[in-house]
Parts: structure tokens; C-alpha cells; sequence
């Protein structure tokens, strides 16, 4: 079975970061993707936007915080994942989001404000600059996984 979402849109606020009570960084961002519409009847093409959440941990969440802001274009990929909790109000309620495992900055380098643009990958092995003109930062594999550990997953401060 396979649990995997690609995005690539822009971020319409600047990154929240928290650190949770064990040291862990995590950062959500809010990112809109657009697609295009056309109807074949009418010959008209219409827009709708979709707001993704998104959760990034440690390594990727210190970059997203450094170097992510309101109107930034970005490359997600990671899995869907959902929620449960109760509110103030002892009411049951769900969310939604993207937890993701490899980020990466597009677009012009004005609009990354000093992120280096030469292909550097943070949490992985560097590659080759005429292979990626766009700066990659992936979550490192092994012990600390692609997703959050269970027990901090149910705190998150969101």
C-alpha cells in the first residue's frame, strides 16, 4: 500500500514553528495549489484552489523556519495523515495534513532569501548542481523516520 502526496504551491503565511517539550522542532506551513478548469461547453477555464496543511519535523522544520516565508513557492512530498482530538468543548474533531518527508524551495532566488540555490540538500547527500537548480531538503531516513514519533504526533500544538 502506498501513502504518498506531491505538491508544489505556495505558502500563504509564514511558517508557525514550535519546540515540543523533548527538544523536537515542528513547523506547519499553509500551502495553496491551483488547478485550472476548462469546460469544453461553456469554453470557459475556471480556477480552484485547494489549502494543504503541512508538517514538517526537525531538520526540515529548522529549514522551513530559516528560510520559508508567506509567498514562497515549495516542492512537498510526504503522506496524508489524520488527526483525532477533543476540544475545549469535549467535542471530537479531525484534521488533515500533510506530513512531509522532502521539501524543496522553487522559483527565483529573491524569493528564497538566502537559501543557497546551488542544488545543496539538507539531510541527505549533496547533488550534483546541473541536476537540481532548485535547493532540496529532505527528512534523513533511519532512526528518526519520515513522520513524527506516535507520542508527539498526539501533541502536536496546532
Amino acid at each position: 500500500m502506498v501513502n504518498k502526496v506531491i505538491l508544489i504551491g505556495n505558502v500563504g503565511m509564514d511558517p508557525e514553528v514550535r519546540t515540543l517539550e523533548g527538544g523536537s522542532k515542528v513547523t506547519r506551513l499553509r500551502v495553496a495549489t491551483t488547478e485550472r478548469i476548462y469546460n469544453r461547453q461553456t469554453q470557459e477555464t475556471r480556477e480552484h484552489t485547494e489549502w494543504h496543511t503541512v508538517t514538517l519535523w526537525r531538520g526540515l522544520a529548522d529549514v522551513a523556519d530559516r528560510y520559508v516565508r508567506k509567498g514562497s513557492q515549495v516542492y512537498i512530498e510526504g503522506s496524508i495523515r489524520t488527526r483525532e482530538w477533543t476540544d475545549k468543548d469535549n467535542n471530537k474533531r479531525y484534521s488533515t495534513e500533510i506530513v512531509a518527508n522532502d521539501m524543496r524551495l522553487l522559483g527565483r532566488r529573491a524569493e528564497n532569501a538566502g537559501m543557497p540555490m546551488d542544488g545543496t540538500t539538507y539531510g541527505a547527500a549533496p547533488r550534483p548542481q546541473a541536476a537540481a537548480p532548485a535547493a532540496a531538503i529532505q527528512q534523513p531516513s533511519g532512526s528518526m523516520g519520515t513522520a513524527a514519533p506516535e507520542d508527539e504526533v498526539d501533541d502536536l500544538p496546532f
